[in-house]
């Protein structure tokens, strides 16, 4: 009697289980994005709870903000986290893009040997450094990939009214991390957001930061959908549940918290609409 239960019973449990539908196959976002927010670890801190809670399988593209922009006018990505606002506004006016929300921020510094030739550290004041960098042709690493970080190196230098150039001045045409790791071995000077220079530290580099502060080294990322009309491929559905995602009071809490645990610090400061309108 025992056997026979036992045998209806893994019956069951077999039938049960035929008749299961499978789960569904994660949709797949494409987001093409700076190498910042990959090299700090952020988007390895954020990306699985969407990925989890929305079945979604994020493929992310880490390059720099012109290239993300170039991928999404191109109809190559679907989602764009980037940091140029200038270029920004102009992908949105040229219609390469359908929304875009502020995100987060976190500032540049200049970061440079300890034994720091220029005599530029501690000093608040960049277009004073970068000038004094280049009165003695120090040498300077510079991302030359036409990245945020680059675009925003080349605005300094311009306020500085210098166009540098000789064997001082390195266009790397590299991301961030592959810029600091030529800036620790050359013992040089270079720009980079100061979420990447920390968590290179943890890896041992060897440079400190000679200038912040400067309401110029500002640095504001946006979120932004590639226009559907670039494809049928397009996820223009998913691409707005994750800004959507992003832009929300918990996420922004997640990103205000990462970096907390390992700096005493956030690498980066909350800024979607919803959080500037809840911090009133």
């Amino acid at each position: 009697m025992k056997k026979t239960i036992l045998a209806i019973g893994l019956a069951l449990i077999i039938f049960t289980g035929c008749g299961q539908k499978p789960s569904a196959e994660p949709q797949t976002l494409i987001l093409a994005t700076t190498t910042s927010t990959e090299n700090s670890g952020l988007l390895e801190f954020l990306l699985p709870a969407f990925e989890e809670e929305y079945n979604a399988a994020i493929d992310v593209v880490a390059v720099g903000t012109g290239q993300a922009l170039q991928l999404g006018e191109d109809g190559n990505a679907d989602v764009l986290m980037v940091h140029a606002r200038s270029r920004e506004d102009e992908f949105m006016a040229a219609g390469h893009g359908v929304r875009r929300e502020d995100l987060m921020y976190n500032d540049f510094v200049i970061i440079g040997p300890a034994t720091d030739p220029a005599g530029v550290s501690g000093t608040s004041d960049v277009v004073a450094g970068l000038q004094a960098i280049a009165a003695i042709e120090a040498p300077f690493i510079s991302r030359g990939d036409d990245s945020g970080t680059h675009i925003k190196e080349l605005s300094i230098w311009e306020e500085a009214g210098i166009a540098p150039a000789g064997e001082w001045y390195v266009a790397a045409g590299q991301g961030m991390g592959a810029v600091l790791t030529m800036a620790d071995e050359q013992q040089a000077y270079a720009l980079t957001d100061r979420a990447t220079y920390l968590a290179r530290t943890l890896e041992g580099i060897d440079l400190e930061i000679a200038i912040e502060g400067d309401p110029l080294l500002f640095n504001p990322y946006g979120v932004i959908a590639v226009n559907p009309d670039k494809g049928d491929h397009i996820q223009a559905d998913l691409a707005n549940t994750f800004i959507d995602w992003l832009i929300s009071m918990p996420t922004q809490e997640m990103i205000g918290e990462f970096g907390i645990d390992q700096f005493g610090m956030p690498l980066f400061t909350p800024d979607s609409q919803l959080w500037r309108e809840a911090e009133k």
